[in-house]
Formats: structure tokens, C-alpha cells, sequence
């Protein structure tokens, strides 16, 4: 059961799954229950996963819980990113417009192409010997 004014989303960005709860409050920021500084040690990322909210001028306009799961710190990064903006969408729906000419709610789906047996890696071949 869902509380009111509690808005949810999944993010998803290579193998990360970020889980993202929004309140509407004064800006606080939780990643699997520690500060957003300890989770997201670079600036750089806490910059890119708060993408969403400065492009609808909403930072710091709400309390921000994301559990993330699996992947390195930058697809959480980014999965946290989709998770904030998909959420915001259920908050108002009128701006989706911003946030899809943002391309902040389509799902990045590049991932790691997989190695190909007797070969040294994904695209990789090993080197071509006339004689």
C-alpha cells in the first residue's frame, strides 16, 4: 500500500536497478539508506543523477529514498537518473514533454557485449597470419 504524495519508479541503466521513492520535502537524499556523499562519492555523478530534477527546476523540492542494486557507480548513477525522472512523471504528468526532450526517461539500453569463445574479447580478434 502506497502512501499519498509518495511518488515510485524503476530505473534501469546497464546491469543497475534503482528502486526510487519521492516525497515531496526539503531535498534530502538517501542511497540504500546512507547520504548521497557516501554512495556517490564523485560530484560528477550526484550531478548526472540529479539531471531529471534541474531540467524541471524541482531541486530540492523533494526527499529523494533510492535502494540501487547491482551494476558499478556510474550505471547506478544513471539508473537512479531514470528511476528520479520516470517518478517526477507520475508526480505531473505535464512534464513529460521536458523530460522526454531531455531523453531522461528513455532506458539506456547499452550494455556490455559479451566475449565470444576462442577469441581474445567481445570484437577483438587475434591477429591474421598470411603464412
Amino acid at each position: 500500500m502506497t502512501q499519498p504524495g509518495l511518488f515510485a519508479a524503476t530505473g534501469r541503466r546497464k546491469s543497475a536497478v534503482a528502486r526510487v521513492q519521492l516525497v515531496p520535502g526539503t531535498g534530502r537524499v538517501i542511497v540504500n539508506k546512507r547520504p548521497v556523499e557516501v554512495h556517490f562519492p564523485r560530484a560528477i555523478l550526484r550531478q548526472h543523477m540529479m539531471e531529471a530534477l534541474a531540467a524541471v527546476g524541482q531541486v530540492g523540492s523533494f526527499d529523494i529514498t533510492v535502494t540501487v542494486r547491482g551494476g558499478g557507480v556510474a550505471g547506478q548513477a544513471g539508473a537512479t537518473r531514470h528511476g528520479i525522472a520516470r517518478a517526477l512523471e507520475k508526480f505531473d504528468p505535464s512534464l513529460r514533454p521536458v523530460l522526454k526532450k531531455e531523453g531522461l526517461l528513455t532506458r539506456d539500453a547499452r550494455v556490455k557485449e559479451r566475449k565470444k569463445y576462442g577469441q581474445r574479447g567481445a570484437r577483438a580478434r587475434f591477429q591474421f597470419s598470411k603464412r
